[in-house]
């Protein structure tokens, strides 16, 4: 899988089989680099709906070649404003289309819409690839024991864990978080967008070393590219 950083939480996915998925397409953030793939996705996927995990959906997938995937609050929000194909699903529901399963699992957040409407309940993303390969966005979350029963029953190679702080899990919950989910490999998100994000990939690196944890932590810049397997 080849996976690029746009900064934030934003993440664009290349499946082995070609698929290319964005997930929480804010990709006018501060931390975006000047070139960003503007599609067209096949999948653009959803955490939550504040603004900053939103973003340019309307953009992006304002025509069928783009599937939306995100809870149904969210689905009904955007295809009341226009957008044409969107796939609504609730926490612990897979999806299974064109060679992958999605999904979804839950999250420790709030979810609105900039407008103040409901958006649902916030959750995360595990997205099996066509080769059996699994990878985990967290979303914007805290800390919570069930994400052992993440790592138990869908044993995900790599995860995307909020570190920032404020909003979202610190590093040291996040290494705990790795200590039950189990991956090779951790990219740190979610920090560094504003001052208060103050989490840092070094503090979760001296963090998993205290546990005794060996997971690689894969620091991105915004728009550099990890591809796993390789």
């Amino acid at each position: 899988m080849e996976i690029t950083f746009y900064g934030h939480a934003v993440f664009r996915v290349v499946t082995p089989g070609g698929l290319k998925i964005l997930i929480d397409p804010w990709i006018s953030n501060p931390q975006a680099p000047r070139e960003v793939d503007r599609g067209p996705y096949d999948f653009v996927l959803i955490t939550h709906a504040h603004g900053d995990h939103l973003g340019e959906v309307l953009e992006l997938a304002r025509t069928a070649a783009t599937e939306v995937v995100a809870i149904h609050e969210v689905q009904q929000y955007l295809m009341a404003r226009g957008i044409p194909k969107a796939t609504g699903m609730n926490i612990g529901g897979t999806y299974e289309t064109r060679g992958i399963k999605i999904t979804m699992v839950p999250a420790l957040h709030s979810s609105s819409f900039p407008d103040g409407t409901y958006g649902g309940d916030a959750c995360g993303f595990v997205i099996e690839m066509e080769d059996g390969r699994k990878l985990y966005h967290a979303g914007d979350t805290g800390l919570f024991a069930e994400m052992a029963f993440i790592g138990e029953l869908y044993q995900p190679e790599v995860v995307c864990l909020p570190i920032g702080s404020h909003y979202v899990m610190n590093p040291r919950e996040a290494a705990k978080a790795c200590e039950l989910l189990r991956p090779e490999v951790v990219i740190p998100m979610h920090y560094g967008t504003f001052p208060l994000l103050t989490g840092t990939p070094e503090a979760l690196r001296e963090e998993l070393n205290l546990r005794g944890l060996s997971v690689l932590v894969k620091e991105l810049a915004p728009g550099e590219t990890f591809r796993y397997g390789e």
